[in-house]
């Protein structure tokens, strides 16, 4: 059966993996469901090898045996490596992998991050599904990580968060890597919290309409819900706060529009930045003194990370 082994820490399952902690937090990153992960991988498996390898199958013989190594090519932060186990014990129960480091951890290019051994067929059948998983969500936890940094580096206390903003049917591992990176996650879905943007506040009408709106729309939800108001315009941050909302957002305000805001609001809702967020506008975003920065390029425009299976074949008949 395949196993995944974790260097110097006892060897979790697949999928379960600790991550470090979140931004802030001295708490172990909540992992990515195993059953939500046997799914995915499974459907991907479908995909790319609906009736086997034909490849493998005709030229690889059914005995032979292979080990190979994820690689990295350029430094990054690591997620994804219960994914990438998955896809291999899905090609073949018999492959045994190796994780070098944890979810979370930082490496340089060239380390060597996971091991994989076994039958030959099954470690070329996984491979593309297991490594473009890898890459993406290791892209992901690197450009959070990168965005981390920097708040910290602008002496920020803002948590940096993801949006809904993600590949479809990927959602939940997409979020697990934000989490490696140290970053926050938004909600989950549109069952998960109330958040009024644009265009539902277009519908509502400003000042004292918009206020008596979010009043009775908050009596019918009930107080566990959490609500969160999109302001694209100064003027409207009074009506909202009249309404008692949890968090109003910032939807690209200026950084001097933003530092008021911060200072006018005074703790009364948290406040969430949002729109034109960059490595180079982050840490000036920071510095204003919002709770939040919310960032849909961590998930949407991420590059995946360059990394590299090097196969080297140890048996043969």
């Amino acid at each position: 059966m395949s196993t995944i082994a974790q260097e110097h820490t006892p060897a979790p399952t697949p999928g379960t993996e600790p991550g470090p902690p979140s931004s802030g937090s001295d708490f172990p990153v909540p992992p990515a469901p195993r059953a939500t992960i046997e799914a995915i991988i499974a459907l991907a498996l479908a995909e790319d090898a609906p009736h086997g390898d034909v490849t493998a199958q005709g030229l690889i013989p059914a005995t032979a045996t292979a080990t190979a190594q994820v690689v990295a090519r350029v430094p990054g932060v690591l997620a994804g490596t219960g994914v990438f186990a998955e896809a291999m014990r899905q090609a073949d129960p018999d492959l045994a992998v190796t994780a070098h480091l944890a979810d979370g951890e930082a490496f340089e290019a060239g380390a060597v991050l996971l091991s994989v051994s076994g039958p030959a067929r099954g470690l070329l059948l996984g491979e593309r599904v297991g490594l473009n998983l890898l890459q993406r969500l290791s892209g992901i936890a690197t450009a959070t990580s990168r965005l981390v940094g920097l708040v910290s580096a602008a002496g920020g206390h803002a948590r940096v968060a993801d949006t809904r903003k993600t590949t479809p049917g990927l959602r939940v591992l997409e979020r697990y890597a934000v989490r490696c990176g140290g970053g926050s996650n938004h909600r989950d879905s549109l069952s998960e919290a109330v958040m009024a943007k644009d265009n539902h506040l277009a519908l509502l009408g400003d000042g004292k309409a918009l206020t008596e709106a979010l009043l009775a729309a908050k009596a019918r939800w009930g107080h566990t819900v959490h609500v969160e108001v999109e302001v694209d315009r100064f003027e409207q941050i009074d009506p909202v706060l009249a309404a008692g909302v949890d968090t109003i957002m910032l939807d690209n305000f200026s950084l001097e529009d933003t530092a008021r805001a911060v200072k006018h609001i005074a703790g009364r809702a948290i406040v969430e930045a949002s729109g034109t967020v960059s490595e180079e506008t982050i840490g000036a975003i920071a510095a204003t003194g919002v709770d939040v920065i919310s960032s849909g390029a961590i998930t949407h425009s991420v590059r995946a990370l360059d990394l590299g299976l090097d196969l080297v074949v140890s048996a043969a008949p």
